[in-house]
């Protein structure tokens, strides 16, 4: 087997089409076994340590938990199992809960037949690379096989109830004491995934009256023509039921993108600038400092610059975004796809914890969100994804450098040009920004047949 093909974490965790390498039970449960002799070699306490696991609401998750909780067993480490619940409840309930680590098997906003493994610390972080490589190493040498616990010192598994409802008094915690949803019309669109019990419970508990969509899974159903990346029937929704606001998850919850009353959808960009003036203004904004990726448009940093916020940009993915956030004390930032962190309030995104974040700040400001969403001008952008059968640097491809150069003088200062690997699809993605629209729709054609061209050989 080759290096690449040994390759078991990408961006965020392991994630494939389940039942093929890596998303299959023996390579799940050598990760179980992996893991369970880390945690095992590193494990101060009298007991045994203790792994949550979590998922969403895919059909191959029941055989994922079962081969992941066996591998944790046979290295002599209990398991707590709490069936669906979002990513973010995981990251919150192992720590919550003093565990080792929690684990969520989801492939995120990925269709049902994908699957994937996201692994936690004590802390409610997601795990280091450093960490993950010690878990591939052991995973593909044949160490394992000597370090499994001895048959009176296996670990058990069990599952525990109340694990949905500790996370919902979590998450309406993040909503203020002196506010209530009283009077609010929510669309709530769940995805059909991990959402589908607990995100319903936490804005009806808080006095919305909430209307539901996307909350029948089925296994099969997760992500299809609902939740954050289909967001056609929550604004149809939002209209026909004349809604103050919808809400739109994806299948492990740890994203939102919201509409306004009008049906505007407001995403990670503008959820980011609604609620960093409002932390600006309450004293709470630390180092006056927004965190963002490559992906965030011109548009929110003008309008922060207006407001003397400075936005730190990172690479792709909220794990990134959160490793800088801590690094850099700054307790908000996200992505425009829906990851938005609150780190006082949350160790990862938390499409609800979000939400309602933006919900406050319309109660204390008694303003309707179409209002908020307002403070924010995106600059036109232009978004492809060019599917590839092979990978090469891109700055090796010969006439690559020399498009990038023409197409940044092109746009002078008021634009720009950014290309990048999916890290959980074989795509290349592409982003141009500028004032003038059929230019960059030039510019964003022009790459991508060049991409075509050069990444998919005859």
């Amino acid at each position: 087997m080759s290096k690449q093909s040994r390759r078991l974490f990408g961006t965020d965790g392991i994630r494939g089409k389940s039942n093929c390498f890596p998303v299959r039970p023996d390579i799940v449960l050598r990760v179980g076994q992996a893991m369970g002799y880390l945690l095992r070699k590193n494990h101060k306490g009298k007991k045994a340590p203790m792994v949550l696991i979590g998922k969403d609401t895919r059909l191959s998750g029941y055989m994922l938990e079962q081969a992941l909780a066996s591998g944790l067993n046979s290295m002599g480490v209990w398991v707590q199992l709490t069936g669906p619940l979002p990513t973010p409840g995981i990251g919150f309930l192992a720590r919550n809960m003093r565990t080792a680590a929690g684990v969520v098997i989801s492939a995120s906003h990925n269709p049902y037949h994908d699957n994937g493994i996201k692994i936690f610390d004590a802390n409610g972080f997601k795990i280091s690379r450093d960490v993950e490589e010690e878990i591939e190493s052991l995973v593909f040498s044949d160490e394992l096989d000597n370090l499994i616990a001895s048959s009176d010192r296996v670990g058990r598994s069990r599952r525990i109830d109340d694990a949905a409802g500790r996370y919902i008094v979590h998450v309406k915690n993040s909503f203020p004491l002196n506010h209530t949803l009283d009077g609010f019309r929510v669309v709530l669109d769940c995805a059909h995934g991990a959402c589908y019990k607990v995100a319903p419970k936490i804005f009806g508990e808080l006095g919305a009256e909430v209307f539901v969509i996307g909350n029948d899974p089925s296994g099969y159903n997760i992500n299809e023509q609902a939740g954050a990346l289909h967001l056609e029937k929550m604004q149809e929704a939002v209209l026909k039921n004349k809604a103050d606001v919808g809400i739109s998850l994806d299948g492990d919850g740890d994203r939102v993108i919201m509409a306004d009353e009008k049906g505007h959808l407001v995403n990670g960009d503008y959820i980011l600038g609604i609620c960093a003036l409002s932390l600006q203004k309450k004293g709470e904004l630390k180092n006056n400092k927004v965190v963002a990726t490559s992906m965030s448009n011109m548009g929110l940093e003008t309008m922060l610059k207006k407001n003397n916020i400075h936005l730190e940009r990172t690479e792709v993915g909220d794990r990134n975004v959160v490793e800088y956030m801590k690094k850099n004390n700054i307790v908000l930032g996200g992505e425009p796809s829906g990851h938005i962190v609150f780190l006082n309030q949350s160790t990862t995104g938390d499409g609800c914890v979000a939400a309602l974040n933006v919900l406050a700040v319309m109660c204390a400001e008694n303003k309707a969100l179409s209002d908020l969403r307002s403070v924010l001008v995106s600059v036109p952008q232009i978004q492809t994804a060019v599917r590839i059968n092979r990978k090469s640097e891109l700055n090796s491809i010969p006439g690559y450098n020399h498009l990038m150069e023409n197409i940044k003088k092109g746009l002078k200062d008021k634009g720009r040009v950014y290309v990048r690997y999916s890290g959980t699809e074989p795509v290349v993605r592409v982003l141009i920004e500028g004032e003038d629209k059929s230019l960059i729709q030039n510019y964003a054609d022009e790459v991508t047949c060049f991409l075509r061209e050069n990444l998919n050989p005859a």
